[in-house]
């Protein structure tokens, strides 16, 4: 999915500056001021997210972080400067060996870090740290939807981020895992989601610039034209089964997508399992009717709605057209078939 790796570029700066600073040259500065080896965090940071919003905050930013974690750790930015260079540096980061890497920005970024953790389907490992040094994945949430930290109830304070990091406090953070056709792994933290749903989020990221309306603008295109579909769907590798006139399939590790709908209310990305939620032969009208329960959580008794927790499921057209929209953490990923699964554990994660 990622372009190719491309170089690190040699941003090297006095570390009052706060700039990209190389791993190797703060190793260095740490060694001649303590035997002790300092940590180092990689904060990667999309100046772009949430209209510029993200680039500015962080930047008034910068004192607080330098003030609360400066004598814990290194400081190390990284600044993308399009789609897919989070991915790559994040990877370059685990690589040389960082403690953590922080993502800052909304999901779209939290998700390209996510899969800067994995490379062909495998965990990347430091290249000189042993094989038990494990690289931290933290979020300062500064984007647009931010419905990952929904889940844990946080704001969008950046201080309060801040505080989880000098805390320390980690646990192990389940990672979902889908392949398409191809055979490519490709991952996500939050939610992935089928048919009208993943059309919407196509749609929304066209309307980024109006905030948290895209979602209502791409939901509007997203109807226009749609016709619930005939799914099959294989759970744990177990028999085949139809699911009539699918409207959406959404897989959530976590709660929220679409800028703050519960669309998978009791996920945990604690739990080891995934919670699937299928709608079924919804209109436009029962959008409406219904949006109020979708938004708090408590659609699950509605008809038409169904839900399951699983290791893994498998979904595909009965009548294949290859026009299925399949999307991950609110990215477009491609179109069914598709299967997703769970990986239980696979990153630490600050919370």
């Amino acid at each position: 999915m990622a372009a190719p790796v491309t170089p690190r570029p040699s941003l090297i700066r006095p570390r009052s500056q706060l700039g990209a600073v190389g791993l190797a040259s703060d190793h260095s500065a740490a060694a001649t001021a303590s035997s002790r080896r300092r940590r180092d965090f990689v904060f990667v940071v999309n100046p772009s997210g949430a209209n510029g919003r993200t680039g500015k905050q962080w930047k008034q930013l910068l004192p607080h972080l330098r003030s609360r974690l400066a004598d814990q750790c290194n400081i190390c930015e990284c600044v993308t400067s399009g789609p897919s260079h989070a991915i790559d540096v994040t990877r370059e980061a685990i690589k040389d060996g960082a403690d953590a890497v922080i993502a800052v920005g909304g999901d779209g970024t939290l998700h390209e870090v996510v899969n800067g953790f994995f490379w062909k389907g495998s965990p990347v490992r430091a290249l000189d740290r042993g094989p038990d040094h494990l690289t931290t994945l933290g979020l300062i949430p500064l984007g647009t939807g931010s419905d990952f930290a929904r889940t844990f109830g946080w704001s969008n304070d950046p201080r309060q981020a801040i505080d989880r990091i000098v805390r320390g406090v980690k646990s192990k953070l389940d990672i979902g895992m889908m392949e398409g056709s191809n055979g490519d792994p490709h991952f996500f933290v939050n939610v992935a989601d089928i048919h009208l749903s993943a059309k919407a989020g196509y749609f929304a990221s066209m309307y980024k610039r109006f905030g948290n309306l895209c979602y209502v603008l791409g939901a509007l295109r997203g109807f226009w034209g749609h016709t619930n579909r005939d799914l099959r769907i294989k759970v744990n590798e177990g028999d085949w089964t139809t699911v009539d006139k699918a409207t959406a399939l959404c897989i959530g590790n976590a709660k929220f997508f679409g800028g703050g709908m519960k669309i998978t209310p009791t996920a945990d990305p604690f739990s080891g399992d995934l919670e699937v939620v299928i709608l079924q032969n919804f209109k436009w009208y029962d959008f409406l009717l219904k949006l109020h329960r979708l938004y708090a959580g408590t659609h699950l008794p509605v008809n038409g709605v169904s839900s399951m927790r699983v290791q893994s499921i498998e979904v595909a057209e009965v009548v294949p057209n290859g026009d299925i929209f399949v999307q991950s953490d609110g990215e477009h990923f491609g179109f069914l078939p598709t299967k997703f699964s769970v990986l239980p554990g696979a990153v630490d994660f600050f919370c």
